[in-house]
């Protein structure tokens, strides 16, 4: 299984994928797509996560995390039941965390003060940071700084090169989706991925969100799935101009090393 890839970033707790979870990852490794990394966004979702993937071991992982999004719904209480789902050996990282001041669906001031508990706790157990950033750039940027974070992946990366620069020199990883595939948005990254290291990129759908625009039978639904994840890596390595192969291979082995899934590989 030499063209194996890992999907870091799917939401499969999702509501679209009530009805059909199981075909979902069933489909995706029929397609080379295994083990799957589920997001957790809430502490509802982040709860739900980790029980589902323990029903997979070796086939699914977890994140636990508050999305910037659900940050006004947060207490102390909440980082101590994150801090027990990181405990259970499906977890692999604390998120999706970060910024979003495009939305603002949260106040500015309690993202920030959620984001940072969720950095101490990381650094606490010393896992990684699965991270989310829109409009938001400077202050998640002096956050991390200020915590001197240093394992951590930038989810959906869609940022500038000097963003892109920025992460880089910090160390983080980057997480890149179907958006690279989106012929009006992703233009400047299909020049930006050729910047990241191979050991720094990994690959994620963001499912059942992102579709890629250039598919050539689209859903029917609009709904985005890890089994579509062998697409994007085609975009990916055609803009890197290397074989879909050494792409996959390497993403994969960046991606296990990480999250710490050397066992399933």
């Amino acid at each position: 299984m030499s063209n194996r890839m890992i999907d870091i970033g799917v939401n499969l707790m999702h509501r679209t994928f009530h009805q059909d979870r199981e075909q979902v990852v069933e489909r995706a490794a029929a397609n080379q797509v295994t083990p799957l990394v589920i997001t957790g966004t809430s502490l509802r979702s982040s709860m739900e996560a980790t029980r589902y993937a323990g029903r997979y071991p070796g086939k699914l992982y977890a994140t636990a995390g508050i999305h910037p999004h659900d940050a006004k719904n947060c207490n102390e209480e909440t980082i101590t039941k994150l801090k027990e789902l990181a405990a259970q050996p499906q977890v692999v990282a604390i998120g999706e965390c970060g910024l979003d001041y495009n939305r603002d669906f949260s106040p500015r001031d309690v993202q920030r003060k959620w984001f940072t508990e969720q950095i101490r706790l990381a650094r606490d157990l010393n896992m990684p940071l699965f991270l989310h950033e829109r409009d938001a750039f400077s202050d998640f940027i002096s956050i991390l700084k200020e915590h001197a974070v240093q394992k951590a992946v930038v989810h959906c990366f869609t940022g500038t090169l000097p963003e892109l620069r920025m992460y880089l020199e910090m160390g983080f990883h980057i997480g890149i989706t179907g958006w690279i595939c989106d012929e009006r948005r992703g233009k400047h990254l299909k020049e930006l991925v050729r910047m990241i290291p191979l050991n720094r990129l990994m690959i994620e759908t963001d499912a059942p969100f992102l579709t890629p625009r250039d598919l050539k039978e689209k859903p029917t639904d609009g709904r985005n799935e890890p089994a579509f994840l062998p697409h994007i890596l085609q975009t990916v390595a055609r803009c890197i101009g290397k074989p879909e192969e050494e792409i996959a291979k390497a993403t994969t082995e960046t991606a296990a090393e990480f999250f710490g899934l050397t066992r399933s590989l």
